[in-house]
């Protein structure tokens, strides 16, 4: 008897253990990005992006010319006394308002929302006209993230170098997706001026580069979601979990029967 219940007790985990592992299995077809990309087939990119100011976006200008002192009034600095008791000067950032504008020094006001960096550049060229000549302009972008979450193997929030990042490289950042994660309807949620919205990308189809996101703006958020496999195999682990304690229970059971007879 103490045999049969043994052999039984084997069977049982044998057959849970390969309905997780069929359950769980994912097809070539549901984790292999660009599936319809041919060998050396050229596509070319009609994806025109280039980054634009937001509102809340924080702004590094820089402007420079070969009198320095002519060019001082334009810059903002502000001081940090050392212990050596020396000052120490840093630059102040731009924090563009809910209006879009920064407050730059003597000019004034400047609504840079919606523009790019260069169009930026060559805004503020026209109003330094009139007190610098030739001015050197350096404008950079300094909080540009992207958050990656969901069937990604390292979620998080991460800081890009530059002022343009791929949904590819934002992956890569995170690690890739899982072997659980839905390659084919990748969320990504933007925010405009404080209105959300929500866009879908499928990465199995090489025209995925000419989606809207597929180049990402500052602040954006990717969410993969778990395919059917990672469903069907969460749901599978929870009976698995309640099943082999039901099992444990009364094979517990008969063993403490069968020794007491």
């Amino acid at each position: 008897m103490i045999k049969k219940l043994r052999g039984l007790t084997f069977f049982t985990s044998a057959v849970l253990f390969s309905a997780i592992l069929l359950t769980s299995c994912a097809s070539k077809e549901d984790v292999v990005y660009f599936q319809n990309a041919s060998n050396f087939e050229t596509l070319v990119n009609k994806n025109s992006f280039t980054t634009k100011y937001k509102v809340d976006d924080v702004v590094s200008i820089y402007v420079s010319t070969f009198d320095k002192q002519a060019s001082a009034p334009f810059n903002l600095y502000r001081g940090a006394e050392e212990n050596s008791g020396s000052t120490r000067m840093e630059q102040v950032d731009y924090l563009v308002d809910e209006a879009g504008e920064i407050d730059f020094p003597v000019i004034g006001k400047i609504k840079i929302a919606g523009l790019s960096q260069e169009e930026l550049r060559v805004l503020l060229r026209q109003k330094l006209s009139d007190y610098l000549k030739d001015p050197i302009i350096n404008i950079r972008l300094r909080n540009f993230r992207v958050t990656v979450l969901g069937q990604v193997n390292n979620p998080g929030t991460y800081t890009v170098n530059g002022e343009q990042i791929t949904i590819l490289e934002a992956l890569g950042l995170a690690g890739d997706m899982t072997i659980k994660g839905m390659r084919e309807n990748v969320l990504v949620i933007r925010d405009f001026d404080g209105t959300k919205v929500y866009t879908r990308i499928n990465l199995l189809d090489k025209n995925a580069m000419n989606s809207p996101v597929y180049y990402l703006t500052q602040n954006d958020v990717v969410y993969v979601e778990p395919n059917k496999s990672a469903i069907t195999a969460s749901s599978l682990d929870n009976r698995a979990t309640i099943a082999i304690s039901i099992a444990s229970i009364i094979i517990t059971s008969t063993v403490i029967l069968l020794t007491r007879n």
